[in-house]
């Protein structure tokens, strides 16, 4: 079995973390083959991706109407690819490959939906266009439709998207690389300047008006009137040092420098999460499956979190959740998991833990992938076989 996945981009988030480790655990499993085209630009997850030995073919589309006139190369890119299943991922990869999976002679076509929902004062127009013109489509034209939530599912579902066409899988994390990590917490602290004793709080999350940073570090400069030792991490594209816009933004939180660390795009996150105390998530709006917070858990860290999408489900007993949007509630919840004695934390974030390994364990979360796949061959889905996308 062969499957193509087609992809808006490929920077560092949701999907496309689920996406390297699907193709990984595929890898080590022996099947089935991937390939993968990406939309726009080569970004920051094309090199784990390529290590993997996976093709990797970007087009480099614009985000416009002008990426409407390289759909003759996206469809020769698939043809090319002669797949067994072309599944892909976001509102932009599902509306494209809906336009190149054109005629009757196609493979299966498996669409994914991530989010909960747009913003309208922060969301891009055109975002919200496509999302609209897939619902519109999701009767005719996907054979399947994956939702990373139930949340996302029930959103997508009032949209207008096809509900008999859905199935809920969530995210799934690797207990081997995200685990507690003693000497990875000593050599991050060390790397980083923190010691032992000062409580160290992480965002793991690009810049970005979803993930909401204006949020946590309001409550970040709340908590370090009570805890001055705190530091606060800041890991993710736009995190670093030379965001001017960012600095004024923490200064203006009241954070001084000695309190806040600002890595920017990191490849060692696993390493860097056993280092936190706690892990917060800030999100506004949009959140399907927060990778960030299951990774965290994973790890045998607390979490805090706001409300948005499923987060009150990885969450759990294991942490809080509190409303998005308030600061005064962040920084009381942050404050609350702080104030336990460590021993405390560490056995709320073992609980997390063993639910992680229980519930959302990447094997058994990949054989969810590879049994859909499964289905959509045996049932006849697009009527075709592997035979190319024109006709």
């Amino acid at each position: 079995m062969k499957v193509v996945h087609l992809i808006t981009g490929l920077r560092v988030g949701g999907a496309e973390t689920m996406l390297l480790k699907l193709l990984t655990r595929f890898r080590e499993a022996g099947g089935p083959e991937g390939e993968v085209i990406n939309l726009s630009v080569i970004g920051p997850m094309a090199a784990p991706i390529a290590a993997l030995g996976v093709p990797l073919t970007s087009l480099a589309m614009s985000s416009g109407f002008g990426a409407f006139f390289k759909l003759p190369r996206l469809r020769s890119a698939i043809n090319e690819a002669r797949p067994d299943i072309v599944q892909t991922w976001m509102y932009h990869a599902n509306l494209m490959g809906a336009l190149a999976l054109r005629g009757r002679h196609r493979p299966p076509l498996i669409w994914g939906l991530r989010q909960t929902g747009l913003d309208p004062r922060l969301s891009k127009r055109r975002t919200a266009l496509v999302a609209r013109a897939g619902a519109r489509l999701s009767g005719r034209v996907p054979d399947r439709i994956v939702c990373v939530s139930q949340s996302a599912r029930d959103h997508h579902v009032a949209m207008g998207y096809d509900a008999t066409k859905m199935v809920v899988i969530p995210n799934g994390f690797d207990l081997d690389v995200f685990r507690p990590d003693p000497e990875a917490r000593r050599a991050v602290r060390a790397e980083i300047g923190v010691a032992e004793d000062r409580p160290v709080v992480g965002l793991v999350a690009r810049l970005d008006p979803q993930k909401d940073h204006g949020n946590f570090l309001a409550a970040a400069g709340i908590v370090a009137r009570r805890w001055p030792q705190a530091v606060f991490v800041l890991c993710g594209h736009g995190t670093e040092d030379t965001n001017a816009g960012l600095g004024g933004r923490i200064a203006a939180s009241g954070l001084t420098s000695d309190q806040v660390r600002r890595l920017g795009v990191r490849s060692d996150v696993p390493r860097l999460t056993a280092a936190f105390d706690l892990a917060v998530s800030s999100s506004a709006f949009g959140e399907g499956f927060s990778n960030a917070l299951g990774e965290a858990l994973c790890c045998a860290v607390p979490v805090v979190a706001t409300d948005v999408g499923e987060a009150r489900t990885i969450v759990g007993q294991e942490g809080r959740v509190v409303p998005p949007a308030e600061p005064e509630a962040l920084a009381a919840a942050m404050a609350e998991l702080l104030a336990l004695e460590a021993p405390a934390r560490r056995k709320l974030g073992q609980a997390g833990r063993q639910r992680m390994a229980q519930e959302y364990g990447l094997g058994a979360i990949a054989g969810r992938y590879r049994a859909l796949y499964d289905e959509v061959l045996a049932s006849g889905a697009a009527g075709t076989e592997a035979s190319g996308v024109t006709g």
